[in-house]
């Protein structure tokens, strides 16, 4: 899957053919020290790192000779996704010929989850070279984990548009896969279900012959940028467990989480 030719053209509308090959920025270069890879074109690596509130707020003002281009990170998220997609299943293909078409589906999952690529972005600490705009750096914008995945994406999207598919494929195989594939795969041959405590617990329940779980929501507090949902999970008309989380969804899995563990121990202590 070698290829290191930069791909010219494929995003180049924030790019003029009069665009500086070099933009000096002492953060920029922190970072590319992180990511092991100097930009040949870094105003791909800004737009990645600039949410779309930041050219809100300064889209509309002409840009200074020299300063990096206003554009989003939203078409480079989109080619991101696509790059680590297929390289994440490359790569599973070729280490686990063992596994059906279905378990490399979800282990592919896991590794591309929005879950997953915060906590990649966590670790390079991405949060803290994003341009947000003044909402968005007060509500927390830089710990929040759907722009530090979306910012991953975009960056892997920059490296493979500056440098082509090699360097991002060395990229997603040191930082996205070779840290936690093995315990993923682990995590799903043992039934613990990657993360996914929904369907595990769906598992559970139907070995057990006690029907199909059901989700609740009892309660919501905060504001519209703070959100906490509370959801119970119950089965056969019992609640099992209540969980909470930022959206309805990660408040379900910590419900079916804490439901499997309550019938887990229950089943130990019978």
């Amino acid at each position: 899957m070698e290829s290191s030719a930069p791909h010219s053209g494929l995003l180049g509308e924030p790019l003029s053919s009069g665009e500086p090959a070099e933009t000096e920025c002492p953060e920029l270069s922190e970072l590319e020290t992180v990511l092991e890879h100097r930009f040949v074109r870094r105003p791909l690596l800004q737009q990645a790192l600039t949410h779309r509130s930041y050219v809100c707020e300064h889209g509309g003002h002409e840009r200074a000779v020299g300063e990096l281009p206003r554009e989003d990170n939203e078409r480079l998220e989109f080619l991101g996704d696509a790059v680590v997609g297929l390289v994440a299943a490359e790569s599973l293909f070729r280490r686990y010929p063992e596994l059906t078409e279905g378990a490399l589906t979800r282990l592919r999952g896991a590794l591309v989850s929005r879950l997953h690529l915060a906590e990649v972005a966590e670790k390079l600490e991405l949060g803290k070279y994003l341009r947000l705009g003044r909402g968005e750096e007060r509500s927390g914008g830089r710990a929040k984990t759907a722009l530090l995945a979306n910012a991953m994406e975009a960056v892997i999207g920059a490296l493979y548009t500056d440098a082509g598919l090699g360097p991002a494929e060395r990229l997603i195989e040191v930082r996205v896969i070779e840290p936690s594939v093995a315990t993923l795969r682990q995590q799903m041959l043992t039934s613990k279900g990657m993360g996914d405590y929904k369907s595990a617990l769906q598992e559970l329940l139907q070995a057990r012959r006690q029907g199909q779980p059901e989700y609740r929501t009892t309660a919501e507090t905060g504001p519209d940028h703070r959100k906490r949902f509370f959801v119970e999970a119950r089965a056969g008309g019992e609640a099992l467990a209540e969980g909470s989380g930022p959206t309805r969804k990660t408040a379900e899995q910590d419900a079916a989480r804490r439901a499997m563990e309550r019938l887990r121990s229950a089943g130990e202590q019978a």
